[in-house]
């Protein structure tokens, strides 16, 4: 329904609001009572002039009659219907949404507000078990605190169940109790300090890779120092002069590792755009969307996916009517080695993701092309068309092994229409440790959280 269809609801719940009599608000706005009523039961559109004295009327802006609650408010409680459990004993009427925002805005409010933070929540519960499982900084200080812990408990019950101690004896056991409690408050302290100093969005950097990725993520996934025709032979600056100048001066790049890696992740997109360049994806993507396969066999790449799944990843932010894309790339062994994340499909940190995510289903599948729709647990859940394929990295040869490396290539699903409908969607999550299905029969360890019902 329209926004401007439901102007006589918002009408007619601001009088009832102000306790005025359809006869009185029909007096100030000079109309009869009739053609009001017709106006709040929504059949007849009401003109400039006249809504505007209707809103002097009802004490209102005439905007809030005409556009109702706005677009991020509504969308909000939408996606709040929408994590609703299916088991519920009633479910939210998501098609009423405008209706009840415009009738009761400040419970639209509340209910939008509530979701937001139950999202923020989760997001919170998601970072800090990703880090209290995996930041080597924050498990040693944790250590350190309980062996100080055992040792001052040790040092207390020598004291308090031994009787004769000679003093001797008795001073050393309390000055070790002096300084172990001194450690203990410095460590503690130390702790305090190193948790607050992390932003709300992320806990500090641990690795090269997450280096990287914070310095691509600066620049919005996108390069435009690799994109364009290579210049002449002696008519400037070198590629790798200028990859070792956007590095050195990269303040995410903090570590002479991460540097590496930028010098090898530049290398290997400038070698993307030269095989892809901007004009042929423009052209294709105008042509066939946002399609892999439609693309691939457009372009002449079907042979090497992972290379147009990382130029789709490298475009910049609404390239041709892209969509938001997210790249996952692991090698054989399952490691993340690259992440550029999507909204609405969370990917760890540290690792041990979700094992039915379709990037390692391709792992076993060499060379096989895979297309499987997934649906996250978040809230709400979101579906998404996952693209994966694996191939050699460094082909095998006589008495040396293949190093495999899987892409998986995430766009938000289109709809939910019939075709959409007959698919089989794979539920899939984050990871275990924070996934709310405790029926999956992939699950490696037990849920910090469930889900409701």
């Amino acid at each position: 329904m329209s926004k401007s269809a439901l102007t006589g609801t918002r009408i007619r719940a601001r009088r009832t609001v102000l306790g005025l009599a359809q006869a009185e608000l029909a007096r100030r706005v000079g109309v009869s009572p009739s053609y009001l009523n017709l106006i709040e039961h929504n059949r007849r559109g009401v003109g400039a002039d006249l809504l505007d004295r209707m809103a002097e009327a009802l004490g209102v802006p005439a905007e809030s009659l005409r556009e109702g609650a706005g677009a991020a408010l509504l969308e909000t409680m939408r996606e709040a219907a929408a994590s609703a459990p299916a088991d519920a004993a009633a479910l939210p009427e998501i098609d009423r949404a405008e209706e009840f925002a415009g009738r009761f805005p400040g419970w639209a409010a509340l209910v939008a507000a509530q979701s937001r933070r139950l999202a923020a929540l989760e997001r919170t519960v998601e970072r800090l078990t990703d880090r209290m499982t995996h930041d080597p900084h924050l498990s040693a200080a944790l250590h350190e605190l309980l062996s100080v812990a055992s040792a001052l408990r040790s040092t207390a019950t020598i004291l308090a169940e031994t009787g004769d101690i000679a003093p001797e004896w008795r001073a050393r056991f309390l000055a070790n109790l002096d300084t172990d409690s001194r450690r203990m408050a410095e460590g503690a302290q130390a702790l305090v300090g190193y948790l607050d100093a992390a932003q709300p969005e992320e806990s500090g950097l641990a690795a090269p890779q997450e280096e990287l990725e914070a310095w691509l993520e600066a620049r919005g996934w996108h390069l435009p120092e690799v994109e364009g025709e290579a210049a002449p032979h002696g008519a400037g600056p070198s590629p790798e002069a200028g990859s070792e100048g956007l590095v050195a001066g990269a303040p995410e790049l903090a570590t002479a590792s991460a540097r590496a890696l930028a010098r090898s992740h530049l290398e290997r997109a400038r070698a993307d755009a030269a095989a892809l360049p901007l004009s042929r994806l423009a052209a294709a993507l105008a042509a066939h969307g946002p399609d892999p396969a439609a693309l691939a066999a457009a372009l002449g790449v079907e042979g090497d996916l992972p290379r147009l799944f990382r130029r789709l990843a490298a475009l910049p932010a609404g390239f041709g009517g892209l969509p938001p894309v997210g790249l996952v790339v692991c090698d054989g062994s399952g490691t993340l080695t690259f992440r550029r994340p999507v909204p609405g499909f969370g990917l760890p940190r540290f690792g041990a993701a979700c094992p039915l995510w379709p990037l390692f289903q391709a792992l076993a599948r060499p060379l096989q092309p895979l297309r499987v729709t997934v649906q996250t647990a978040g809230r709400p859940a979101q579906r998404f068309e996952a693209f994966a394929i694996c191939r050699p990295r460094v082909p095998a040869g006589f008495g040396t092994p293949a190093v495999l490396e899987a892409s998986m290539l995430l766009l938000p699903a289109a709809g939910e229409g019939a075709a959409e409908a007959e698919a089989p969607v794979q539920a899939v999550g984050t990871s275990c440790r924070i996934c709310p299905r405790q029926a999956c029969p992939a699950r490696r360890e037990p849920a910090l959280v469930a889900e409701a019902g």
